[in-house]
């Protein structure tokens, strides 16, 4: 099944005709020497021509109109995007801390300026030419806007979203009336449709035709949501709906090239199928609309998938009343350390077993400023060790930016590394650079572990230093919504909060890996989550966290 359908959005037809071209493509061409010599025309003879003239003059008012609607449809563009940039600009993280403003400024950069672009080389401008190829090299990309549409996705299905409150704007805690239309949610559909992904390509479809139906202005056609939708419906099993919905297409189109195919199989399927259950009858498609709940997501490869998703969303954490009872907070001075005796640290339990403590005022906001500063030049789409080859590439189960930053780059650098040992009692030469990590839209990272198990042994073989023994993770922003650090093995979540840090070990003190600590980062809903950590091995801190006795001392 193959579809097709490139749409502009607001673009009128624009007729560019020079005086040559009027004057020799008018219905009435004839040659104005001959006109203004010959003295012999007959009085029928110049009648003619008040008529041709008026035809000019009609051709003329048509290049004029064609081109005032072009030049007010590139008004209307300069308006609209004068609006937008107006209000982006004022505040761009907190703008893009929607994920929908995010999605739509990828998708307008990737297809509606060049929409734009296409319009003014009808008439060529120099300047705006010129000014489009010196930024275009900075354009997102087609994989760009479908990485944002799959983020929207991302976050739909991991805090049960349904699509109408993502076209409607409304995410917990924003205000910002960002919308998808319904040319936005068709892209969206057919984002997913393109993927093999019929689940979302079902949501979203279903969503530009709720919306079509409540008659809201589209470019896309009735027909071609109805094809898609239709056919996706059939693909996560629900026959007679896809049946239905292909009777509307029909009813809509009857010449559809492949609609009357499909419904004549879709009837022959669904009766082959009644048969072989001896059925009578067929029961009628629901008349109720898909919703999130209609059809079941599929299973992927992530066996805690519910649970993880779950913990994002706030349920099923485990922190009972007599598990609190059992966390403190204190401050701590690293074992007497000189540089935190007269300003110790305040800390939190977080969790008691495995033992995760929370540090407040771990970063000033100064210091913040600066590691973002030096690691925004740098950063890139983050990547995961192989556990096979050791090899470090990118995973689609790891959605964000990073970037690293060694000591000596900037006394601000080393004195977060010195903090970090000073408060850990670790030392950190054996340690990995500082890694600055951005969640923007969607941002996220499964459950995972940082150690390296039996069956990956060469992991971190090139390091030389042994197995990653804890992890320090400093939150360098706080988060609207979204963007936990969750524990699905024993429920925990541990929400961002600017200028605190949290600290776990990996491994038991035999060495063993502590298989309770695998993790996950939420995906950002709202906002944009900054974090740093500290990956902190075993090499060097033989005297300074003593084997133990037993496999899980």
């Amino acid at each position: 099944m193959m579809h097709s359908g490139v749409f502009c959005h607001g673009m009128g037809p624009t007729l560019i005709l020079t005086w040559h071209k009027i004057l020799n493509e008018s219905s009435s061409v004839f040659n104005f020497t001959e006109l203004f010599f010959s003295l012999n025309l007959l009085l029928g003879q110049m009648t003619d021509l008040i008529y041709t003239e008026k035809e000019l003059v009609q051709s003329l008012k048509e290049y004029i109109k064609a081109e005032e609607s072009k030049l007010d449809a590139v008004k209307s563009w300069a308006n609209k995007l004068d609006v937008l940039t107006r209000a982006s600009t004022l505040d761009p993280e907190g703008y893009l801390a929607h994920p929908v403003n995010a999605y739509k400024l990828m998708k307008r950069l990737n297809t509606e300026w060049s929409e734009l672009e296409s319009l003014v080389l009808q008439d060529p401008s120099d300047g705006f030419i010129s000014n489009m190829t010196v930024h275009r090299q900075y354009f997102p990309d087609q994989e760009d806007e479908k990485g944002a549409a799959k983020a929207l996705m991302r976050l739909q299905d991991t805090y049960k979203l349904d699509s109408e409150s993502f076209a409607r704007g409304k995410l917990p805690g924003m205000h910002h009336n960002a919308i998808l239309t319904v040319d936005d949610c068709y892209d969206m559909g057919k984002t997913a449709y393109n993927e093999a992904d019929y689940y979302h390509a079902v949501l979203w479809m279903q969503q530009a035709l709720r919306q079509m139906d409540a008659e809201e202005e589209h470019v896309v056609s009735k027909a071609d949501v109805l094809d898609y939708l239709s056919y996706s419906v059939y693909q996560m099993g629900d026959l007679p709906r896809a049946i239905e919905l292909t009777r509307r297409l029909v009813a809509i189109d009857s010449s559809h090239q492949r609609a009357g195919g499909n419904l004549r199989y879709f009837e022959k399927l669904l009766s082959k199928q009644l048969n072989e259950l001896n059925q009578e009858g067929q029961e009628p498609a629901t008349e109720e609309p898909i919703q999130l709940g209609t059809y079941k997501r599929p299973k992927d490869y992530l066996p805690e998938r519910e649970i993880y998703e779950a913990l994002c969303r706030g349920e099923g954490v485990k922190m009972t009343t007599e598990r609190r009872s059992r966390l403190y907070c204190r401050y701590h001075d690293g074992n007497r350390n000189p540089r935190l005796l007269l300003q110790p640290m305040k800390e939190e339990d977080e969790w008691d077993s495995p033992h995760i403590v929370r540090y407040l005022n771990a970063l000033s906001d100064q210091e913040i400023e600066k590691i973002k500063e030096l690691a925004k030049p740098r950063l890139a789409r983050a990547t995961v060790r192989d556990p096979i080859t050791g090899i470090l590439t990118t995973a689609n189960y790891r959605v964000s930016k990073s970037a690293w930053l060694e000591g000596e780059e900037d006394p601000v650098i080393e004195r977060v590394n010195q903090r970090i040992e000073d408060i850990t009692g670790l030392t950190t030469q054996t340690a990995e650079l500082l890694q600055i990590a951005n969640y923007g839209v969607g941002g996220q990272y499964e459950p995972h572990f940082d150690f390296s198990r039996k069956e990956e042994p060469d992991a971190f073989k090139t390091l030389g230093t042994g197995n990653r023994v804890a992890t320090f993770l400093n939150y360098m922003s706080d988060v609207e919504a979204g963007g936990a650090t969750v524990f699905p093995d024993f429920g925990a979540a541990i929400y961002p909060k600017k200028g605190t840090a949290v600290f776990w070990y990996n491994l038991f003190r035999s060495g063993e890996g502590d298989y309770r600590t695998r993790h996950a980062a939420c995906p950002v809903l709202v906002g944009s989550k900054w974090v740093s950590n500290k990956w902190i091995h075993e090499r060097g801190q033989e005297f300074r966290r003593p084997c133990g006795l037993t496999e899980v001392d």
